[in-house]
C-alpha cells in the first residue's frame, strides 16, 4: 500500500462577487414649457399620476413619467380632450400614437411567443414603446426568435442590451469544483464541490468524505453566512468503503448547474476511468489541471493513518483545498479528488474516488442543466 499525504481542506481564502446591471432607459422630449417649474413633492406627483391614470383609462393614455428638466409630470395622451384634462391638473400632456391598451397587446404577444431566459420587457411611456431588455446570454437561436417576435410588433417595441446576465441575485452559484466552506477546529475549512446531483425530487452535491467528516453544515462563503445545506443523515464515508460525502441543499435561492467551475464544460454523464485515459480535475485552489490515469482500484494509506480502498491514481496535480473537486474526461464525470502528494509547482500524484458507485447506490443523477 502507498503511504501518502492527504489533501484535506485548506484554510479558507476570502471569495467575493460583484454584480452590475445597467438597464438602459430612454428619454423623450415633452412639450416645451415657458419656464421650469419648481419641482413638486414626490407624493404629490405619485398621487397625480395615479389619479390621471384612473381618469384617462388605458385607451386615452400610455402612462406618465417625471421630466427632471422641467420638474413636471408628463402624461401621454391620445386625443385633445384628454390633453385638456391633463392641463387642468397642472401636468403636461404629450400626444402619442399608441395607448396603454395598444402596448399591453404587444406585451401579451411577448408573453405568448418570447418567454426567453435572459429577457425582460415593460411599457416605457417616455418613448411610447415596449422596451425589451436582453442580457448577454440571449444569442444564436434565442436572439433570432426574439428579433422575429419584436419585428412583428413594429414601432411598438424595441430591443436594448443588458450588461451581464439576469438573475435573482439572491444566492450563490454552485458549479462542479466551486469552493465550499465549513467551520472546523482552528478556523474555517475549505474544500471543493464534486458534482451536483439530484434524485428526482431533491438536490444534493457530493464531495470528499474526509471533508464532510469535518462538519455536517456547509456554506458558500468563508464567513459562513451563505448556507448551502447539511450532511446530517446522509452518506459520510472515509475509510475502507471509499472517500465521499453527500450534502443536501436546503437553502432557497442557490443557483445550481452541472458545469465545471472555470470552464464551459458540462458534465452530461458518468463513467469508469481506465489506465492511460487523459483526465482533468477542477478545484478551488488550483483551478483546472490535467493528467493521465495510471492505475485503478488502488488502496491508499494516508499519512494520517486512514486506509481508503478503490481509488483511481492519476498524474494530475492538486493542492490542499482542491479536495472533493471533480475529475472528468470531456463531458464524462469520473470521480472526486481524495488526496495525493506533491503540488502544482513540482507536479505530483493524485487519487480520486470513483463517482459511478455513488450515483448507483443512492439513485442519484448528475444535474442535467449546464450554466447558461
Amino acid at each position: 500500500m502507498l503511504k501518502i499525504a492527504s489533501f484535506s481542506c485548506a484554510v479558507a481564502m476570502a471569495v467575493t462577487a460583484a454584480f452590475a446591471a445597467v438597464t438602459p432607459s430612454a428619454q423623450a422630449a415633452a412639450s416645451p414649457s415657458p419656464k421650469p417649474a419648481a419641482p413638486a413633492g414626490r407624493q404629490h406627483l405619485a398621487n397625480l399620476a395615479t389619479t390621471l391614470a384612473r381618469q384617462l383609462g388605458d385607451k386615452r393614455s400610455a402612462g406618465s413619467y417625471f421630466d427632471k428638466a422641467t420638474g413636471r409630470l408628463i402624461v401621454t395622451v391620445t386625443d385633445n380632450s384628454a390633453a385638456q384634462s391633463v392641463r387642468a391638473t397642472g401636468a403636461t400632456p404629450r400626444m402619442v400614437a399608441r395607448s396603454h391598451a395598444d402596448l399591453t397587446r404587444a406585451t401579451a404577444e411577448l408573453d405568448r411567443s418570447a418567454r426567453i431566459p435572459g429577457t425582460a420587457w415593460a411599457i416605457d411611456p417616455a418613448t411610447d414603446q415596449v422596451v425589451i431588455s436582453a442580457d448577454k446570454s440571449v444569442t444564436g437561436s434565442k436572439l433570432t426568435k426574439l428579433n422575429s417576435v419584436a419585428g412583428k410588433l413594429g414601432a411598438a417595441a424595441r430591443i436594448v442590451p443588458l450588461n451581464g446576465k439576469l438573475s435573482t441575485l439572491d444566492g450563490p452559484t454552485m458549479l462542479d469544483g466551486t469552493a465550499i466552506y465549513a467551520g472546523a477546529a482552528g478556523g474555517t475549512a475549505r474544500c471543493s464541490l464534486g458534482f451536483n446531483v439530484f434524485n428526482g425530487a431533491r438536490h444534493f452535491f457530493i464531495t470528499a468524505g474526509h471533508c464532510t467528516h469535518l462538519s455536517s453544515t456547509w456554506f458558500a462563503n468563508q464567513g459562513l453566512t451563505s448556507r448551502l445545506g447539511s450532511n446530517s443523515g446522509h452518506a459520510n464515508v472515509f475509510g475502507a468503503g471509499g472517500d465521499y460525502g453527500v450534502v443536501e441543499y436546503d437553502t432557497a435561492g442557490i443557483h445550481v448547474w452541472g458545469t465545471v467551475a472555470g470552464t464551459r464544460q458540462f458534465i452530461s454523464g458518468s463513467g469508469d476511468a481506465f489506465v492511460g485515459e487523459a483526465v482533468q480535475r477542477s478545484g478551488s485552489t488550483t483551478g483546472v489541471r490535467g493528467g493521465t490515469v495510471t492505475a485503478t482500484n488502488v488502496t491508499v494509506t494516508y499519512g494520517s493513518g486512514e486506509t481508503v480502498n478503490g481509488l483511481t491514481q492519476t498524474t494530475a496535480c492538486a493542492e490542499p483545498g482542491d479536495s472533493g473537486g471533480p475529475f472528468y474526461d470531456g463531458g464524462t464525470g469520473l470521480g472526486m479528488l481524495s488526496g495525493g502528494s506533491g503540488n502544482c509547482s513540482v507536479g505530483g500524484t493524485t487519487f480520486f474516488q470513483p463517482v459511478t458507485p455513488i450515483l448507483r447506490d443512492f439513485a442519484f443523477t448528475l444535474w442535467d442543466r449546464p450554466q447558461p
